[in-house]
């Protein structure tokens, strides 16, 4: 399952992905409103965790925004505002739950988990392409009989890949969708983790390569 946030706050933002992350979500960080409606307009996400107060554009705005362009997943607004005012206007421009601050970690993760379930839209839990399968639940690579357990960046990376096949993604891009755009890493960590997936695609006996199209990206190629 994946997961957007939208929060300025760093910090938060941050603990909010290692926690969620911990417990088998993917997640998208994201700190500007503009930023928010950019990622959210993709409709790539299970869920969207969008704080109110953000620079660029404000979260009820980025919200009204999505509706407007027919993006309905799920949303809930994380912010400092509590009053009743300001919970039904977060309602009126279509958010599906309102968390204020501060709260614990443990009852957002329960509210997205019943946000989810009343939204009745999980994507598989097995991504298929060609010969091969990604198992979403315990991040693994299974072809025929072999199967490949992945470490947490490396899963990330194969289910970007696996849910844009044959599309030509950046080690840039790659860089911004799984280790965020504000990260310290270098770029030599996306080559470092596509060689490894490399290898556990030999592994696994699997058709399918990542394959580097010269001074574009990498892209993710059935060779039967």
């Amino acid at each position: 399952m994946r997961l957007l946030i939208a929060e300025d706050e760093l910090d938060l933002a941050e603990v909010l992905t290692v926690f969620l992350e911990k417990n088998q979500y993917t997640v998208d960080a994201v700190h500007d409103g503009t930023a928010a409606l950019d990622y959210a307009g993709t409709g790539g996400y299970d869920a969207i965790i969008l704080d109110i107060m953000m620079p660029g554009m404000d979260g009820l705005e980025v919200l009204t925004r999505l509706r407007d362009k027919g993006v309905f997943t799920p949303v809930m607004l994380l912010t400092a505002r509590g009053e009743k005012d300001d919970r039904v206007a977060g309602f009126n421009a279509g958010a599906d739950d309102y968390l204020p601050k501060p709260f614990a970690p443990d009852e957002l993760l329960a509210r997205v988990r019943a946000m989810l379930r009343r939204a009745g839209d999980y994507k598989p839990a097995v991504l298929c392409f060609g010969d091969l399968k990604l198992d979403c639940g315990s991040s693994s690579l299974q072809c025929g009989e072999r199967t490949e357990r992945l470490s947490g960046r490396e899963f990330q990376v194969m289910e970007l890949f696996m849910r844009s096949p044959r599309v030509i993604l950046s080690a840039e891009r790659i860089m911004e969708r799984v280790w965020g755009w504000d990260t310290e890493a270098e770029i030599n960590v996306v080559w470092v983790h596509i060689s490894n997936l490399r290898k556990k695609l030999s592994a696994v006996g699997s058709a399918v390569s990542i394959r580097a199209s010269r001074g574009l990206g990498y892209s993710l190629e059935d060779e039967v």
